[in-house]
């Protein structure tokens, strides 16, 4: 997929698109205190929310007051997953729809998050159109909430996802893509955000420890501590990195899931299923995050590559992507990795986020 132009990166035309937004708010207490009980509060919230998204043409929206982070993937089943900390929802864009409401009997929550998932065709291209009118919905809600006097917190998720090595199982047609920035992207369409904002852009791949891996590295798998195993990849992995002039990298092997933030706005943390890994792009010197466990050997290991503010050329990502491409399949390359039969899927993420 290398490309003779270095600021277009070339991806298989099956590649997968997501967009969502997710606006979210704090209620107090003098939030509640205009309702009867917390049941009311939530029910019209819901319907003043989804006869708005029906007026706006969003369809495809959540409301979840149970305090869970949602989690967005591409599958052609329409469905979802809770779990202590998370909904994990699965959908098409071209043909899935719903208004949905997921709250817990009794759960009074502290966050109120409103899930907004892009629907229809060509996503990249009405992602503007798509975050306008979700922008027209918040201000439709606050003028009807004016005295509940709700400040949303968006965060604008986009990403592409792909098996890099699609062409090697007999893929072969790609699109080329610049990637630019979202920010410059909807000014350019007539979506105006806040100056005041802060933006992300990483990718992610993941490598399950195998049966393979196991064989090949049993001399480093010592029951107890793995942590000559997991220095092993760590090595690896940052060398490789370093290769491409790739400074800003973290990597996950704790059984908990990476979640990215901008240090701008968030701190890192982690709970039982999550980790999140907290950035500042601004770094001229990179930034790492390595976390496992040595005690135990997990299922998968995660890994992210973050792109820094001297990755932010005004043509667009396309040629940070291409060197990721390069590392991702270098590092493969040097593991018990079948490319013929595995894949390694990759997730390219842009984030956007301002209050509102």
């Amino acid at each position: 997929m290398a490309s003779l132009n270095l600021h277009r990166v070339y991806i298989p035309t099956n590649a997968r698109n997501n967009h969502y937004i997710l606006a979210e708010f704090k209620p107090d207490d003098s939030f509640y205190s205009h309702f009867d009980d917390l049941e009311s509060a939530y029910q019209r919230l819901a319907r003043k929310l989804f006869a708005l998204c029906d007026e706006y043409e969003l369809y495809n929206v959540q409301l979840i007051v149970n305090d869970k982070l949602p989690v967005v993937r591409y599958h052609e089943e329409a469905y979802s997953l809770q779990t202590d900390k998370q909904i994990l929802f699965f959908y098409n864009p071209k043909y899935h729809e719903a208004h949905k409401i997921y709250q817990d009997e009794g759960h009074k929550a502290r966050k109120i998050r409103l899930l907004f998932l892009a629907t229809g065709d060509e996503l990249r291209a009405n992602a503007a159109a798509f975050h306008s009118k979700v922008k027209r919905t918040l201000d439709a809600l606050q003028t009807q909430y004016e005295k509940e006097n709700m400040c949303f917190k968006v965060r604008d998720h986009q990403h592409l996802t792909y098996d890099i090595f699609s062409k090697i199982k007999g893929h072969r047609e790609t699109y080329g893509y610049k990637l630019r920035s979202l920010y410059p992207r909807y000014q350019a369409r007539n979506c105006s955000l806040p100056e005041a904002h802060s933006e992300i852009t990483y990718v992610t791949f993941s490598v399950p420890i195998t049966r393979a891996i196991k064989t090949e590295y049993q001399h480093l798998l010592r029951p107890g501590d793995y942590s000559g195993f997991y220095r092993h990849i760590e090595d690896k992995l940052l060398t490789t990195c370093t290769q491409l002039q790739l400074s800003h990298v973290g990597f996950v092997a704790d059984g908990r899931m990476p979640i990215i933030r901008n240090s701008q706005i968030d701190k890192s943390a982690h709970n039982r299923e999550l980790q999140k890994l907290s950035f500042d792009t601004s770094l001229a010197d990179g930034q790492t995050h390595t976390i496992w466990d040595a005690q135990h050997l997990c299922d998968v290991m995660h890994f992210v590559i973050v792109a820094s503010d001297a990755d932010n050329k005004d043509a667009g990502y396309g040629k940070f992507m291409n060197n990721v491409e390069t590392m991702v399949r270098r590092f493969i390359t040097q593991l018990p990795i079948n490319p013929e039969k595995q894949d390694v899927t990759m997730r390219f993420f842009q984030h956007i986020s301002y209050t509102y």
